[in-house]
């Protein structure tokens, strides 16, 4: 696939690294053209740094890589605003929560993912990628065991479906929880992990672990 990659940090450069690993075409545009052109020439394999309309332009795909107070900047230069994201699979990955407690800073009912909705008409946003560190993204798929599940949401099934190939090329099991109206929990539980880690719980011993899926009605029942 062709896949653009708005942003220059580490989830940006660990996805980055691991669709390369996997024959796709990337293109890194970022608000800082330095900051690009480093991180291409650091995945090689004929990544090259773009303006960001043009990381937008002709891809199948596009990851929305930055901080969540950076997400209107971004999509800003994007011309997001002018439609050109129109009809494009946008994967937000963006954790809008307190450092350190993961507490939501999105209003009531409210979520980044529908957020971007409204900042990208036409865009058919996909929540994915929120809830592990980058560096799980940065070593070759293990085809002698299961991935890690990522949950999803999206309107879109073709966007959806996309998607879920990415997850599967850097070694993730595709998971569709719902539409975006019920993106919001995948992000509450993003505060909830977050929230864990920094006060030293490991989050996998809060949730429950279900012996077979042959018994999961009788589980939480």
């Amino acid at each position: 696939m062709r896949i653009g990659i708005l942003g220059t940090g580490t989830l940006a450069a660990a996805l980055g690294e691991g669709w390369v690993r996997a024959g796709h075409e990337v293109v890194i545009g970022g608000r800082s053209r330095v900051k690009a052109e480093a991180l291409a020439e650091r995945l090689g394999h004929g990544v090259v740094a773009v303006p960001p309309r043009e990381v937008v332009a002709g891809r199948d795909a596009v990851l929305l890589a930055v901080a969540w107070d950076g997400v209107e900047d971004m999509l800003n230069l994007a011309g997001a605003a002018d439609g050109l994201l129109d009809g494009m699979p946008l994967i937000d990955p963006t954790n809008a929560v307190t450092h350190g407690v993961g507490t939501l800073l999105t209003g009531p009912g409210e979520s980044i993912a529908e957020r971007i909705a409204g900042l990208a008409p036409g865009a058919r946003v996909v929540k994915a990628f929120h809830l592990f560190a980058a560096d799980q993204w940065t070593s070759p798929p293990d085809d002698g065991r299961p991935g890690v599940t990522v949950a999803m949401c999206g309107d879109d099934p073709a966007a959806l479906h996309i998607v879920g190939e990415l997850v599967r090329d850097v070694g993730g099991v595709p998971a569709t929880l719902g539409a975006l109206d019920r993106v919001r929990q995948l992000e509450e539980v993003a505060g909830f992990v977050i929230g864990l880690v920094f006060a030293g719980f490991d989050p996998n011993s809060a949730v429950p672990r279900v012996p077979s899926l042959d018994r999961r009605a009788g589980v939480l029942g």
